[in-house]
């Protein structure tokens, strides 16, 4: 806009010129005019810049007397066009709007030494076209900071569509650390324990190392089995089976690896969404894999509870427990994950040779 306004101001410049050598108007209004458009220019810039309202009264107080003198001299087209400039320039300087109106309905006023009817017209004339000027200039200023605040929030945007993708990232990274833990570690913990079990009898039984090593096997494959369905899980979704069946399979794992394990099902047993029953199950099998890997317990109990408004999971056992130093395992973390995911909150209650506690409650 400013260089548009500055092209301008070097057309009335020039048109002032033309008009002093076509019909030797007074020099005067030729260097009246050479100052007024350098003050358009490279003054007008300076103004704007330090976007001072005190500066950009200073320089429509100098400017607008400027005008009224060179039109005075010599009233063409080029006077009329400093007017329409300077009326421009105001509204870019920001002028308040009562300043702004001032200087408008001056404008006209160039025109009153003319005869009535011709002062009123050649004065609405005017006064028209300044008014045009300032609702052209407004309008292009606020398609400007129109333009300027779409580009910001197209920037925002992006920005937002960024931390969004980064923030799923981090999240599918996450389930998927969680899915290993809870999962393919789970299998690898019951095979290690069946492993030692096998070692520890082969020189006295073979046979019955042998069964132990058939159900290593077997623990091992549906850990094989567990992974590509993992796999087939980030195309499509894997089936969950009801929580109680889920649950009893692993009592009868984890009572095969020498831990006595016992289901126990209270209130009315009723479906539950996909994404809570995996982290009902993760924590029971979280809480049995610790049991078989740090518990040294006699018995674990795996209680199942369908609230009015929630489900709960426990796992107890009746181990050496701990002095209730925090763990830097990741399955604990895993599973406060899923239970804050989904509004419910885990708990860890233990003492030395008290045994352990895990229960995780979700809303269903």
């Amino acid at each position: 806009m400013n260089r548009a306004l500055a092209v301008l101001t070097g057309g009335a410049f020039l048109s002032v010129v033309l008009g002093v050598l076509a019909s030797g108007e007074p020099v005067a209004s030729l260097v009246l005019g050479a100052v007024f458009a350098a003050l358009g220019t490279a003054g007008f810039g300076w103004v704007r810049r330090r976007d001072h309202l005190g500066w950009a009264g200073a320089y429509v107080v100098v400017q607008l007397p400027l005008a009224f003198v060179i039109f005075t001299i010599n009233a063409g087209v080029g006077a009329t066009l400093f007017l329409v400039v300077l009326v421009s320039q105001c509204v870019l300087l920001r002028l308040p709007l009562p300043a702004l109106a001032v200087v408008i309905a001056v404008v006209p006023l160039v025109h009153l030494g003319m005869s009535l009817g011709a002062g009123l017209q050649e004065g609405l004339g005017t006064l028209v076209s300044v008014v045009f000027a300032a609702v052209v200039t407004e309008l292009l200023q606020r398609e400007k900071r129109a333009r300027g605040e779409l580009a910001d929030a197209h920037t925002k945007l992006r920005d937002y569509a960024a931390q969004a993708e980064r923030l799923a990232t981090a999240q599918e990274r996450n389930r998927v650390a969680r899915d290993i833990h809870d999962g393919l570690g789970h299998a690898l913990t019951v095979v290690q324990m069946q492993v030692k079990a096998a070692r520890a009898v082969l020189p006295t039984d073979p046979g019955k190392a042998d069964d132990v090593l058939a159900k290593a096997q077997d623990q091992a494959e549906a850990a094989l089995a567990d992974v590509r369905r993992s796999v087939r899980a980030l195309r499509e979704p894997r089936a969950v089976p009801p929580l109680p069946e889920a649950l009893k399979a692993l009592a009868e794992e984890t009572s095969a690896t020498g831990v006595p394990a016992t289901l126990t099902v209270s209130g009315v047993e009723r479906p539950l969404p996909d994404e809570v029953n995996e982290a009902l199950y993760r924590a029971a099998q979280e809480g049995l894999t610790n049991v078989r890997k740090h518990a040294r317990a006699s018995r674990v109990e795996v209680l199942v509870d369908y609230a009015d408004a929630a489900v709960r999971v426990e796992v107890r056992d009746d181990g050496a427990g701990t002095d209730g130093t925090p763990t830097t395992g990741f399955g604990l973390l895993g599973l406060r994950e899923r239970a804050a995911r989904l509004g419910g909150k885990l708990a860890l209650e233990s003492a030395p040779g008290q045994g352990c506690a895990l229960s995780m409650e979700v809303p269903a």
